[in-house]
């Protein structure tokens, strides 16, 4: 290999690593809350089908495969599986919840979902002009991704298991996309599983 050609090699690999260390310092903490009795009675694993309450229910977010996928994923490594045959034949049922909401640099918020085309908004037309320029730009608005799971015994719809994840990122930013925003509120959701129950915690 020659030295101009090593030398272009070496800067796109310097270069890809600031990218990937510019996203992942991009990415904001996860706080999380689980609920569980497993000092009193251990959590067995088996068998288990995600479930959710489907895209028409109002916040309720568009990509709920991108959720389900990662929530599947981590059920997977903390041991559960799922049935071979028939789904409905599962010992354990997850469900599943992720909604979003838009807050305003005002503090305002509102459900939102994602995937139809694009966001809506009002921006304040109303604001005076001729006052001044500012550089800094209008202050952009946060997107809140919350996600829920609830682990039920199907032979007695008695709960095991639930938690929480929660995330607030700049809209357009990575966090705040379904894939990045699945992965890690999902990882952050059962590390340690079934983890601290009653405690909210901060996933880096």
């Amino acid at each position: 290999m020659s030295t101009q050609k090593l030398r272009w090699k070496l800067s796109g690999i310097a270069l890809l690593s600031m990218m990937i260390s510019a996203c992942v310092a991009s990415t904001p903490p996860v706080n999380v809350t689980r609920f569980h009795n497993a000092q009193a009675s251990p959590i067995a694993v088996g068998t288990i089908t995600i479930t959710s309450p489907g895209d028409a229910e109002t916040g309720t977010i568009l990509e709920h495969g991108t959720y389900a996928a990662a929530v599947r994923r981590e059920l997977q490594r903390v041991g559960y599986t799922e049935p071979v045959d028939d789904s409905k034949n599962s010992e354990y049922i997850a469900r599943l919840t992720v909604q979003q909401s838009r807050i305003t640099a005002n503090g305002a918020r509102s459900p939102v979902s994602v995937g139809v085309g694009g966001s809506t908004g009002s921006y304040g037309s109303g604001v005076g002009l001729g006052i001044g320029i500012n550089l800094s730009g209008k202050p952009k608005d946060k997107i809140a991704t919350e996600m829920a799971v609830r682990i039920t015994r199907r032979a007695d719809n008695q709960a095991v298991w639930e938690g929480r994840s929660w995330v607030e990122a700049k809209d357009g930013s990575p966090a705040s996309q379904p894939g990045l925003a699945a992965s890690k509120l999902a990882e952050a959701l059962f590390r340690d599983f079934p983890g601290e129950s009653g405690t909210t915690i901060t996933v880096p």
